[in-house]
């Protein structure tokens, strides 16, 4: 009886030669667990915590004023992060008036709302460090080569990482705000591609700091690094003019996976978001010839959303550390003794250690340092031979 195991050198081989060559259209989905997973100047880690921290860490630090309310909204909701906190207090400070619940009125949950961001920002309101980062390295990936068509970056990220280590570097890209003092948004440019391939997207599809809403109610780009509009609103139903940004960030990423031969890579995603996931399997589902690779930091029984996602779409696959999803196919990693060409180990070595057991070995581009690393350094002298090895994603028996 033979049983599937998946090689990572065949997957990595042919992820190298496509992200080295830009001839390809590639995104990047990246989540909380990026900047979780990256040192602070000092050495200390997170530089900035996942969504489960951040949320443990405003909710500490409103407790003193809001306990009440952060018990009884808990007891509403089924899940208790950040991101459905915020939507759910907006809500009620939008509708409810002068009826109170769980002893506040709206404009009480408006002022609540205010504090949860400002502790947001506070969070959030970080800089990279002076040093080579894993930001900068994708940077260096993006602007490495001509490309036929410009690299996406969707994150649901608020932090201003992105934007600092593209303007480090006067790299141009285009989030799509336009204008000076109040930048504005502008549906029209997000969903067409008239720009040049120079200029990367960067969606922030849960809003950014320095987004506020004006006086007429419409999302504006400050150029500022505090924090008033984030969180993306599925539960603002009551005030449609603040959902323009968020659902033609979305809908961008939609369009995104229905052209033909794209390639999104997550980092860092957990695809817990229904919202996004929803998306991604709808529009996998109807284009095939779209691919999304998530790179999962934790052992696949532990990505739970990414692996049920993989197990329903054949086009949707999932990298982490012990085992894979291709082709709806879950197996065990099993490198080859054999190096496919005599240059490949140090290649090798950027993926893959040999597993001593717990989170010591296996799989190594769920972690956002080797990610990076490995997209920067795919156009190094040891490139890959494409004759060296298989270079289509199938299991091996």
């Amino acid at each position: 009886m033979s049983v599937s195991v998946h090689n990572p050198d065949q997957y990595m081989a042919s992820l190298r030669t496509i992200i080295a060559q830009g001839r390809k259209r590639v995104g990047l989905l990246v989540g909380a667990g990026a900047p979780a997973g990256m040192p602070r100047a000092d050495g200390t880690r997170p530089l900035i915590p996942a969504v489960a921290g951040l949320t443990d860490q405003v909710l500490t630090a409103i407790a003193p004023t809001y306990q009440v309310q952060i018990d009884g909204l808990k007891g509403d909701l089924e899940r208790h992060d950040i991101e459905t906190l915020l939507s759910r207090i907006r809500s009620l400070s939008s509708v409810i008036g002068k009826t109170k619940v769980h002893d506040l009125d709206g404009d009480g949950y408006k002022k609540m709302a205010e504090a949860v961001c400002a502790e947001i920002g506070q969070v959030v309101k970080v800089r990279l460090p002076a040093a080579p980062t894993p930001y900068s390295e994708l940077v260096s990936w993006v602007t490495g080569a001509p490309r036929a068509h410009p690299v996406e970056i969707f994150t649901t990220n608020y932090d201003l990482l992105f934007e600092e280590a593209f303007e480090r570097v006067k790299a141009p890209y285009f989030d799509g705000f336009t204008g000076a003092r109040e930048a504005f948004f502008d549906p029209a440019s997000v969903s067409t591609d008239q720009l040049s391939p120079r200029w990367t997207r960067l969606w922030k599809v849960h809003g950014s700091l320095g987004w506020k809403a004006n006086d007429e109610g419409e999302v504006v780009r400050t150029g500022r690094d505090d924090a008033t509009h984030l969180i993306f609103p599925e539960h603002l139903k009551y005030d449609q003019t603040q959902k323009a940004p968020y659902s033609a960030l979305l809908e961008r990423l939609r369009t995104f996976l229905t052209i033909e031969d794209t390639l999104l890579i997550s980092i860092g995603f957990s695809y817990a978001d229904a919202h996004i996931t929803d998306r991604i399997s709808e529009a996998l589902d109807a284009n095939p010839a779209a691919s999304v690779f998530a790179f999962q930091f934790q052992n696949l029984n532990k990505e739970t959303h990414a692996a049920q996602l993989a197990a329903r779409r054949s086009n949707f696959s999932v990298y982490a550390r012990d085992k894979a999803v291709v082709s709806g196919v879950a197996a065990d990693w099993q490198a080859p003794k054999e190096l496919p060409t005599k240059d490949w180990g140090p290649i090798r070595k950027s993926y893959w250690s040999t597993p001593t057991g717990g989170q010591d070995g296996g799989f190594k581009l769920g972690a956002i340092e080797d990610f990076t690393r490995f997209f920067a350094n795919s156009r190094s002298p040891q490139a890959f031979e494409a004759d060296a090895a298989p270079a289509s994603p199938t299991s091996a028996a």
